[in-house]
């Protein structure tokens, strides 16, 4: 069955979810109905994909992904409209940066145009599964990985783009902050490694020390540089913003910090309000003195910080709708599910 086919056959057949209750719908894994499929060879390009019915996967023991991590994950979302339609939120970005994470760890990648159409392809298969407005989102999984067997060091010998979704709520529970803690000792990236890039090998290094925190009560950890132990740059799975006066501070990406893209188009939203933006090195001693503090993420959307602990030292910041983050927050949001014209041209409107 062709991709157009199976979109055509599910469309006709389209129906409610009857099981889902969404407005309990947490962040998890719920399995939808298609993923998408592309193969290539070492030394070849990504050509023809297809859709598929959602299932487990065959590798080789010996595959690259498996033996040394050869691998990129992306993530975004499906967003429904208030008039019902389904909208992208700056896919072309994500296209991107899996390519820029692809060269790092040679690996072929499909186009930006491969990309999207295959992005539209999943999306539209699985579209019963896109939350109604205000209910949630369909998590949008692209992962490129070393499929091929491969023994001696060096890159697999084929490859697979996958693509698979899954509709979320909240990753943090609707209108709460973040209580972060201040990590001394371990650090999530290194000059030179991979924390600018989506490895897939960034991530489960950090997982005990976020447990440990988690124990703690704390919501996430904010990490230090590895340089200098001094700065801070991100927390496990977000960016992060101080406002100081007015002034918005973020550190760099400077191949330590990941480039977010909600943390651009925040940025690109702040300059358009006039706020002075700075994206430099911030300090131990910027962070504990600022007004407000506030992340950004595909999961966790734009959410305030509410407290930051390092060693015996807790602080609180500024929260309320008069704030900075809000105003931010407001306006991406606002954006990103259509309630306002797009004059910024980050959104796709697949449906």
């Amino acid at each position: 069955m062709t991709s157009e086919s199976i979109v055509h056959s599910h469309e006709a057949d389209e129906k409610h979810v009857d099981a889902m209750n969404w407005d309990k719908l947490e962040f998890g894994v719920i399995p939808t109905d298609y993923m998408y499929i592309m193969i290539c060879s070492d030394g070849e390009n990504f050509s023809q994909g297809h859709l598929a019915p959602y299932r487990k996967i065959e590798l080789s023991p010996f595959a690259g992904i498996l033996n040394y991590g050869q691998g990129i994950l992306e993530g975004l979302k499906a967003i429904r409209t208030k008039d019902g339609r389904i909208q992208l939120f700056r896919p072309e970005e994500n296209a991107l940066r899996m390519k820029m994470g692809a060269e790092r760890l040679c690996m072929p990648c499909p186009s930006t145009e491969q990309f999207l159409a295959a992005l539209k392809q999943a999306v539209l298969a699985n579209k019963r599964w896109v939350p109604p407005s205000g209910k949630g989102v369909l998590y949008i999984r692209p992962l490129l990985i070393g499929s091929g067997p491969v023994l001696g060091l060096g890159s697999a010998t084929e490859y697979t783009f996958l693509i698979f979704a899954t509709p979320i709520g909240s990753y943090h529970k609707s209108g709460s902050t973040m209580n972060l803690y201040i990590e001394n000792e371990v650090r999530r990236a290194t000059p030179g490694g991979t924390g600018g890039i989506k490895s897939i090998t960034n991530y489960s290094p950090i997982f005990r020390t976020v447990q440990k925190a988690r124990a703690k009560g704390f919501t996430d950890v904010l990490f230090l540089d590895a340089a200098t132990g001094k700065n801070i740059e991100e927390c496990s799975s977000s960016n992060i913003f101080i406002v100081k006066d007015n002034v918005i501070l973020t550190p760099p990406t400077n191949g330590t910090v990941l480039p977010g893209i909600t943390r651009k188009s925040i940025i690109e939203i702040a300059l358009h309000l006039n706020y002075v933006v700075e994206e430099r090195d911030v300090s131990l001693e910027d962070v504990l003195a600022a007004d407000e503090v506030f992340c950004t993420g595909t999961a966790v959307d734009v959410i305030a910080v509410s407290s930051i602990t390092y060693r015996d030292k807790r602080v609180e910041y500024r929260r309320g709708k008069e704030t900075v983050f809000c105003k931010l927050r407001e306006m991406l949001t606002e954006i990103q599910t259509g309630l306002i014209e797009d004059k910024m041209g980050w959104t796709l409107l697949i449906d």
